[in-house]
């Protein structure tokens, strides 16, 4: 029963996430194109009232003038809308998340024995310190190099050289598909905090001292830019990290922390091009093809590197002998019975049924017999982390029960 509810909570704080998270990068990347595409006003009233740049634009049958002040208008207006929700609430509903599907199982999902055999208890605390601890590097790197000369591009590097030594080590620490989803996490508290420790702050001072009619200090606005550019270009690859737990063939792979080092190089490549081509189409910078190529060129040099090597059909039952055959020709229910025993009741049987699942019965597992297919056989995401140690052998044995009929008599 227990695993009934931890399923629904799954489903709501997924779909809650998923919400948030798309108000939350719709509104980031509506402003970096804004401000990408702001023209100088033509009307001298609008210059007269500070304006700096305006867009018009059609939407919806409506026609919208959205306006930058150079620094703010004259008499600020009460009431102001600040752009911090969307942010808290994807990071709160993405944290709960997490709990919920590996910090609440960390022996079944965040745990690789073959990799690290340590107890729940320290590989969560590992696993919130690279939360923690990417932050105050990161923010630490901005803080000493963000204002030098080329400070954009030194930032940049040390950062990237940052996020693919944590790749390197969350993929040697923790089971594959919770090491991306953890590097994603990670990346992704730092763009929370941006928000929470300086944009939000930084404009309320600014507001502050419009309000009671003190020179603006620019270093807010500055800083607040500066973190604001770091989220765009953090975006694609937190992205990747969330999505890729739904395709074992990107965490399982043997240089996992590579391929998720390339997939988020690619992502931020790509961004860099829809972020310049804003100011390409008003004539500001030259056309940003060569990120885009060079983002899609990684693509497919992974896809290609990643494809796997042409193997011959395996049809052996567990015990290395040919598969014995049953009425249809397939293997015998009895020695498929056999390896559900030993590898998948431990989450699917009699004490636990995980994702509401039972496959102890011949009437259970005929009845989800196309997902063991799917998810044991051609996904290979099943068992878990490989926890039981099923083998290519069984895993083939079970290919062909499913393909001969799934037959249960």
């Amino acid at each position: 029963m227990e695993s009934y509810y931890l399923d629904w909570a799954n489903l709501l704080l997924r779909w809650l996430h998923v919400i948030t998270a798309i108000a939350w990068i719709g509104s980031s990347f509506y402003f970096v194109f804004l401000d990408s595409s702001l023209v100088p006003p033509e009307s001298q009233e609008l210059k007269d009232q500070g304006v700096g740049g305006e867009l018009w634009a059609v939407h919806g049958g409506g026609f919208y003038n959205p306006q930058k002040y150079a620094v703010a208008p004259k008499v600020l207006p009460q009431n102001l809308h600040w752009f911090y929700w969307e942010s808290y609430s994807t990071w709160l509903s993405g944290m709960a998340l997490f709990t919920v599907s590996y910090l609440w199982s960390a022996s079944t999902y965040l745990i690789d024995k073959s990799l690290m055999n340590w107890s729940s208890g320290a590989a969560i605390g590992v696993a919130l310190s690279f939360l923690a601890v990417f932050w105050i590097v990161y923010d630490l790197i901005c803080q000493a190099f963000g204002r030098r000369k080329h400070g954009d591009a030194i930032v940049g590097a040390l950062v990237l050289l940052v996020v693919c030594f944590a790749s390197w080590l969350a993929c040697h620490w923790f089971a594959g598909r919770a090491a991306f989803l953890l590097v994603g996490a990670m990346i992704a508290t730092a763009m929370t905090a941006n928000v929470f420790f300086w944009i939000i702050p930084g404009q309320r001072s600014t507001v502050q001292d419009l309000r009671e009619g003190r020179p603006v200090n620019p270093i807010h606005g500055q800083r607040a830019k500066q973190r604001s550019v770091h989220n765009t270009y953090f975006t694609l690859p937190v992205l990747f990290a969330m999505l890729s737990n739904h395709y074992s063939f990107t965490y399982t792979h043997q240089y996992n922390w590579l391929v998720l080092i390339l997939m988020m190089f690619a992502g931020a490549a790509i961004r860099q091009f829809f972020v310049m081509r804003h100011g390409f189409k008003l004539g500001r910078s030259n056309h940003p093809w060569p990120y885009a190529l060079v983002g899609v060129a990684v693509i497919i040099g992974a896809i290609v590197w990643m494809k796997p090597a042409a193997q011959a059909a395996v049809a052996l039952a567990p015990s290395g002998a040919p598969a014995p055959t049953g009425q249809a020709g397939g293997p015998a229910f009895a020695d498929i019975q056999k390896v559900m025993e030993q590898r998948c009741y431990q989450c699917h049987g009699p004490a636990v049924q995980m994702k509401n699942v039972r496959l102890d019965s011949a009437q259970s597992l005929k009845q989800h017999a196309q997902s063991v297919y799917q998810q044991v056989v051609v996904t290979k995401v099943m068992p878990m982390n490989n926890s039981t140690r099923i083998t290519d052998a069984e895993r083939a044995l079970i290919a062909q029960w499913f393909r001969s009929g799934a037959r249960t008599d």
